[in-house]
């Protein structure tokens, strides 16, 4: 079983840490709209693996932010995230935010 998906917010940042994956993203799923009020980073440094579904849902956060009127970046994307956000093309939707200061 994979370890639990947690997530902090603090002041506009959205820190995510653990597996974002297929078993582990449903509680997140449940409280998305919630979850992304007045969020202006997503951090991802701390999260150990991204599946597919973790990434079709870093997509749906981001479009639930620019709803809200934010356009979040993403903080600490490893390259293994990286390539997944390659590999499907992303790139300009999961934009780093170290790549764009």
């Amino acid at each position: 079983m994979s370890e639990p998906l947690r997530w902090q917010r603090t002041a506009g940042t959205l820190t995510l840490s653990g597996k974002l994956d297929r078993d582990t993203l449903r509680l997140l799923w449940e409280q998305r709209e919630t979850v992304m009020a007045e969020v202006a980073t997503i951090d991802v440094s701390a999260l150990e693996r991204v599946d597919t579904s973790g990434l079709a849902l870093l997509v749906h956060l981001r479009e639930i932010a620019r709803a809200q009127g934010h356009t979040p970046l993403f903080s600490g994307v490893t390259d293994k995230l990286h390539s997944l956000i390659t590999l499907y093309n992303l790139q300009q939707i999961i934009v780093s935010a170290e790549k764009s200061a």
